[in-house]
């Protein structure tokens, strides 16, 4: 009988190393709107005080992402006043309601900006904005425009 041995050389203990993963995540804001403008039809004033702009509310979506419990938050500021040749209208003629979380009704502003809607902490709002134009047999004909500017902001 013949006896074989077989070696196998050992090895050293198992070894590991550890590798480190780092992931940025900046402030960031998203906004859309349904729409570009928006146009207020004529009305008698006598049915219709408040005319509501054609086309239904103003789809808002929001996106944002902000460190834990600070606020994002939307806003919208005239340009000027409702201007038609040299006539002019305030632009506190157009007020808005609101529809979802976060979102809030208001009026417009040429020097402040005025709120549309706030929230806490990173996510997706959606919600809408019907606006309306204050209408009164008092105001001079024309086509009156303005620009309104919102502005998004997430810390």
């Amino acid at each position: 009988v013949l006896g074989v041995a077989v070696g196998w050389p050992s090895f050293a203990s198992a070894q590991s190393r550890n590798a480190t993963l780092n992931v940025s995540i900046n402030g960031l804001a998203r906004l859309s709107l349904s729409s570009p403008g928006v146009t207020f039809p004529d009305s008698n004033p006598d049915l219709v005080p408040q005319v509501p702009g054609a086309g239904g509310p103003l789809v808002i979506t929001v996106k944002g992402r902000a460190t834990i419990n600070s606020t994002i938050r939307l806003s919208v500021l005239a340009s000027d006043d409702l201007r038609s040749g040299v006539r002019t209208l305030p632009a506190s003629n157009i007020t808005w309601t609101a529809a979802g979380a976060g979102f809030v009704p208001g009026t417009l502003n040429r020097t402040t900006p005025q709120a549309v809607g706030t929230w806490v902490g990173s996510g997706v709002r959606a919600g809408s904005q019907s606006l309306f134009f204050r209408n009164v047999w008092t105001h001079p004909t024309g086509t009156y425009t303005l620009t309104m500017t919102y502005t998004l902001s997430s810390p």
